[in-house]
């Protein structure tokens, strides 16, 4: 094996998304000098682009896919392999890639992201969504296409049921309301009316000339505080009957690329083959029981639930007892990190959600063997106001954590974990309004101890507040509220807020200024 070295390496990276890239660019700034390697299967790259320090923690950055070139442009260090890794020889410090070639390191980092999970790999028209290629293919698809069905509740579903246009669009969650992963049920009521309503051009929100009027409930100890804001011009709102960010990929491809970006759907074109505009019904509570194809659903002697009587390529029934017709299944239900190329001869731990678990060094129990992103799971004690959700930014910032520790280790320095572990934060839009989620936004793992305040304001707003004890603990801003650089500043600064009252979220009072 020693005499097939092809060459070995100061520092090997294995993925080209957003966790491996990142990790490369800090080495490459840390220790120019130093030889690194960037194993990937793809010949792009997922870089980030327009970085925006948005407070101390909170950060906003796009995705842009790159040819591997740039960055080897940009690093003159830097050696990018084109080919999916076969094997990794942990106690050997060896990995094996699918060409048949075998590189050493002193240090490895895996960044190979999740896999998805999707609902079969036996039958065909099953979509999943999770790199360029798979992505593409799902726009080839929908251009013939009348109707699909969406089965996921998380982020990669909220985005894709929302920008499809000319298909009608069955969403089967399997929630009492939509984005369960990021939001609670108020906020899920504020956004489901895009999905029955043209695109807008959304004007900012009036922060001014409103007046307020409060309800109060108390269940099992739990405060909520509901403070509704209403402009004084007429406001209309088309609402969708409720009858009415997961990265796959389809069968057949068994070395994914790097997953997609924040915005993946930008430049491509998602319209069906109808001419009408966007028709979304959503299913809640339910999941996938059975996928038909035409010729199994012929023999099944199943009615199909559905708005007119053609014969379709493929039928998936719900747990609710309804069966539709369709194109093609769209399986958006989640990731799971991609372990599988090292665990065969290797003793690495893994996390109970099937991660490779990491300390507060990104350090795996390989020796020499870090990772970050997806793939890994932070197995260090978590600081109270953060946890870990396999999003782009936890994925930015562990490479680039994970770069540090590495470059810290050869230049002999002390390092700590990074501050951006101290709360949870995460900028995104969704049916074209920002996002920002902070700390504990939905009260995660607080038991009932804890208190709500709310602001609504139709069509332009939704902002709820997470406090203990006096304390803010965690938000969510939905619309342009101008708030998270506020919030952001006293959740961390732990400051009891039990005097503000309900003025927190009075859009009469200049917040910002409030706690200047």
């Amino acid at each position: 094996m020693e005499s097939k070295i092809r060459k070995t390496f100061k520092f090997v990276v294995i993925g080209g998304g957003i966790a491996g890239v990142t990790c490369v660019e800090q080495l490459s700034y840390s220790l120019p000098s130093a030889d690194v390697a960037l194993i990937t299967a793809g010949s792009h790259i997922k870089a980030v682009t327009n970085y925006k320090q948005v407070a101390k923690v909170l950060e906003e950055f796009d995705v842009e896919e790159q040819p591997t070139s740039v960055l080897e442009e940009k690093f003159p260090n830097l050696t990018v392999i084109h080919s999916p890794v076969k094997t990794l020889l942990a106690q050997s410090h060896l990995v094996e890639t699918a060409d048949g070639h075998i590189y050493g390191y002193e240090m490895l980092c895996i960044c190979s992201g999740a896999r998805p999970k999707l609902l079969t790999h036996d039958k065909p028209y099953v979509l999943g969504i999770r790199d360029t290629d798979s992505a593409q293919e799902f726009q080839k698809q929908l251009t013939k296409a009348r109707r699909i069905v969406v089965v996921g509740n998380g982020g990669i579903a909220l985005e894709l049921v929302y920008e499809v246009e000319g298909c009608e669009v069955i969403w089967a969650v399997k929630d009492n309301a939509i984005g369960n992963t990021f939001f609670d049920a108020g906020a899920a009521k504020f956004l489901v009316p895009s999905l029955g309503a043209d695109k807008p051009e959304r004007a900012a929100p009036c922060k001014r000339s409103r007046y307020t009027t409060e309800a109060q409930t108390f269940t099992a100890g739990l405060i909520v505080k509901t403070i509704f804001f209403f402009s004084r011009r007429p406001l209309t709102c088309t609402i969708a009957s409720p009858d009415r960010h997961t990265r796959g990929r389809g069968p057949g491809h068994t070395e994914p690329g790097s997953a997609l970006g924040p915005d993946w759907h930008r430049g491509l074109v998602l319209k069906g083959a109808e001419q009408a505009s966007r028709r979304v019904s959503v299913e809640y509570q339910c999941e996938v029981e059975t996928i038909f194809t035409s010729e199994e659903m012929l023999n099944s002697q199943l009615e199909t639930y559905t708005l007119d009587t053609g014969k379709w390529p493929v039928y998936v029934k719900l747990t609710n007892g309804k069966t539709f017709g369709c194109d093609f299944v769209v399986s958006a239900t989640g990731v799971t990190p991609n372990t599988e190329p090292f665990l065969h001869g290797n003793n690495f731990t893994l996390a109970e959600d099937g991660g490779l678990r990491v300390d507060d060094h990104m350090v795996t129990s390989e020796p020499d063997v870090y990772a970050a992103g997806d793939v890994c799971t932070a197995g260090w004690e978590h600081s109270e106001l953060w946890q870990q959700m396999r999003l782009w930014t936890q994925a930015r910032q562990m490479g680039w954590h994970a770069g540090r520790c590495m470059a810290a280790r050869v230049l002999s320095e002390a390092i700590e974990l990074d501050f951006c572990f101290e709360l949870f934060s995460h900028i995104t839009k969704f049916f074209n309004y920002k996002v920002v989620l902070l700390g504990k936004f939905n009260a995660q793992g607080l038991g009932s101890d804890y208190e709500l305040l709310l602001r609504y304001t139709k069509d332009q707003e939704y902002v709820k507040v997470v406090l203990q004890k006096g304390r803010m603990v965690g938000a969510v801003l939905i619309g342009e509220t101008d708030l998270e650089e506020t919030f952001e500043n006293l959740i961390l600064n732990k400051m009891d807020l039990t005097e503000y009252g309900e003025d927190l979220l009075n859009p009469n009072v200049d917040i910002e200024d409030y706690f200047d």
